[in-house]
């Protein structure tokens, strides 16, 4: 499988955005979804056979994370399109601050 075929998949992306910056566990990533750790575990491999993961083992841990290098130019797209999502969550909070002190300039004083 290709790098491109990995990523489109969105729990591997969203798994991708969790080890971006950070090591985790196998443990914590799957604690961020709501499917069984095995369905997690078979994601993580497809990241670690498509190079797009490292692995550490310590112990019966294993730790991964992001190999941006790996990525090469999808790395920036990802960037780029979680950035977007990150904007775009903080125009809609936004409106909806503004919304609600509208609403409450709105409401009759007794």
């Amino acid at each position: 499988m290709e790098a491109v075929q990995a990523i489109a998949e969105p729990r591997r992306r969203e798994i991708l955005r969790l080890v971006w910056d950070d090591e985790m566990s196998a443990g914590e990533i799957a604690e961020r979804f709501d499917v069984t750790f095995g369905a997690v575990s078979q994601h993580l491999k497809v990241l670690r056979d498509t190079g797009l993961v490292t692995l550490r083992q310590e112990g019966r841990k294993r730790f991964y994370r992001a190999d941006r290098t790996a990525l090469g130019p999808l790395a920036d797209y990802l960037q780029t399109m979680w950035a977007g999502r990150l904007d775009a969550l903080a125009a809609l909070a936004e409106q909806a601050e503004r919304a609600e002190q509208d609403a409450q300039q709105e409401e009759p004083t007794r």
